[in-house]
């Protein structure tokens, strides 16, 4: 049966005019529910917003967070009102609060404005100032002047010695932006305390060495490996150097003498380095550990496999290295090297 003609203008003028207007009036709830939901904000959440990120950036985070259920809503009422630009910080926010409070709170400013700090494994000290001192406001020098000055100690550092070398916790951390050198370097020298503890280093004794001599240990293991399963074999060979009067002959410590972090392939000239870090002249551990560690270089220093090994050397591209116990076998895994092209 078909339509009269009546009815068939009727369902047209609803297609066209009535079923857009309802999605409209749906869509102004919405959009209007979006800019201020019913019911009281939730509980407390910080938001960082970094320098540089744009209006649809920030609205994202602040959706991921649970501030405000609609990023477009967000970004379209922002731009309406002008609000396209929001400083770089930390704010203090509430759960479903809705995009005009978020607005709101986001033009009044940050609640705290931090800054990202981030200090990988096997830094030198050099290497960390050098990071720091991209942070606002922050001298390179005053900083580097306060690891050898007293102005913040490790627990970890013995009488008689001023230096922070090897003693502060390579990690990712939030800094206030108003914190100075002296500030940043006692969180990072606190946090390696902390760590260091929680991982036994207090009352260590490994092989007559105490935890000082066994953070020097961990810096040369963080300084020659590549592969972590391959830190505690490297920690039995120095270990086992030492129990034998051996000169430990660590690379590491040729780059570390010659002083500069940029350039780290050691030549043969650099053994003739005349430095107490040079391991191939001098006996013993270095005067202070040479890099920043881990934790896979510590654990490895307090517990190193054991073996009979006394020498290691490069096998792969990759960073693993082959072990021996004696001169002769050393001296085939150096030619296998060399045949690869790794020396």
């Amino acid at each position: 049966m078909s339509l009269s003609k009546g009815k068939r203008t009727a369902i047209v003028v609803i297609v066209l005019v009535v079923v857009p207007i309802t999605f409209l009036a749906v869509g102004g709830v919405w959009f209007w529910w979006q800019l201020d939901p019913p019911g009281g904000p939730g509980g407390k959440v910080e938001v960082q917003i970094a320098q540089g990120w744009g209006v649809p950036k920030i609205g994202d985070e602040l959706h991921h967070d649970g501030v405000i259920g609609s990023s477009l809503v967000f970004s379209v009422y922002a731009r309406l009102n002008g609000d396209t630009e929001f400083q770089a910080g930390t704010y203090e926010l509430r759960k479903h609060m809705g995009v005009c409070a978020a607005v709101k709170t986001l033009k009044a400013g940050p609640t705290r404005n931090y800054v990202t700090l981030t200090i990988p494994p096997g830094f030198w000290m050099k290497e960390i100032a050098d990071r720091v001192a991209k942070l606002p406001g922050v001298d390179r020098d005053t900083f580097l002047q306060s690891t050898q000055n007293n102005a913040v100690r490790s627990k970890f550092e013995p009488d008689g010695v001023n230096n922070l070398e090897g003693l502060l916790w390579p990690d990712t951390y939030k800094i206030d932006a108003e914190e100075d050198a002296i500030q940043i370097l006692k969180t990072m020298s606190d946090t390696f305390d902390q760590k260091a503890t929680s991982l036994g280093l207090v009352n260590a004794n490994v092989q007559g060495l105490g935890a000082y001599d066994i953070i020097k240990v961990a810096s040369l293991i963080e300084a020659e490996a590549k592969v972590n399963s391959e830190r505690p074999l490297i920690a039995s060979v120095i270990y086992n150097r030492l129990a034998r009067h051996l000169p430990l002959q660590v690379d590491a410590t040729l780059i570390y003498a010659r002083g500069d972090p940029k350039k780290r392939t050691p030549s043969n000239a650099d053994k003739q380095i005349d430095s107490p870090y040079n391991t191939y002249t001098h006996m013993g551990l270095p005067p202070t550990p040479i890099a920043a560690i881990s934790a896979e270089s510590l654990k490895a220093a307090l517990t190193p496999a054991s073996t009979n090994y006394l020498y290691y050397v490069l096998s792969d591209k990759q960073g693993h290295h082959a072990f021996a116990a004696t001169e002769q076998e050393q001296e085939h895994n150096i030619e296998l090297a060399r045949q690869k092209g790794l020396l």
